[in-house]
């Protein structure tokens, strides 16, 4: 029991993580913010974007465990939806590997903390593609019956991941030369993630 629940933790850290590093409106908002307004106002964006993401998280568990429990034909439909959802983010990730990103400096005001804190809680709460990340992995990798321990455990990896992502993205994008290398190497990071993302929502998918 043990092994499999360490197991699933695993697993739903991967998949969040992959979850991450997809490109969309989050990581386009934190490397602005960065590039145009301050390696600081970038961390801050960070942590609400981790908060938000702690929030849904932890909705998302309280709402599954009822579901799965009063509706049994649930489990398979959202792990089949979580699988197709990831494939989405894969192909989404790996057609856009050789588009450019386009985050140059378009001013230099600082936001202030509380402000791009806000900015980035609020972007991320009014998301409703991380709820359906959140619901569809859980469903896909978590038993029917959801252990008490990870009520705690889960929220809190969403809300690390998140920020550790996002930090590092602020951190490495508001200083020039690193921001040049991963510009330049940004194509193969999208396809190697992509790839990996593919392959996990075929897993779940086929997984019995």
């Amino acid at each position: 029991m043990i092994n499999e629940t360490l197991l699933s933790v695993l697993s739903i850290t991967g998949a969040i993580t992959l979850g991450a590093m997809s490109p969309g409106q989050s990581f386009i908002l934190v490397a602005r913010t960065a590039v145009a307004s301050s390696r600081r106002d970038g961390m801050a964006v960070a942590l609400g974007m981790g908060i938000g993401c702690f929030i849904f998280a932890l909705i998302a568990l309280l709402g599954l465990q009822s579901l799965l429990l009063a509706l049994p034909w649930l489990y398979t439909t959202l792990k089949m939806l979580g699988g197709a959802y990831l494939i989405y983010l894969a192909f989404k990730m790996l057609r856009g590997a050789n588009q450019p990103l386009m985050i140059e400096a378009v001013g230099g005001q600082q936001l202030g903390f509380r402000r791009a804190f806000t900015t980035g809680l609020l972007t991320q709460l009014g998301n409703p593609n991380t709820a359906i990340v959140f619901g569809s992995v859980f469903a896909a990798l978590l038993s029917h019956k959801i252990p008490m321990v990870l009520y705690i455990v889960l929220p809190l990896i969403a809300l690390a991941v998140d920020l550790l992502w996002y930090a590092f993205v602020a951190f490495v994008l508001s200083s020039p030369r690193p921001r040049r290398v991963y510009l330049r190497f940004k194509a193969w990071f999208d396809r190697l993630g992509g790839s990996v993302l593919a392959l996990l929502g075929l897993k779940l998918m086929l997984n019995k």
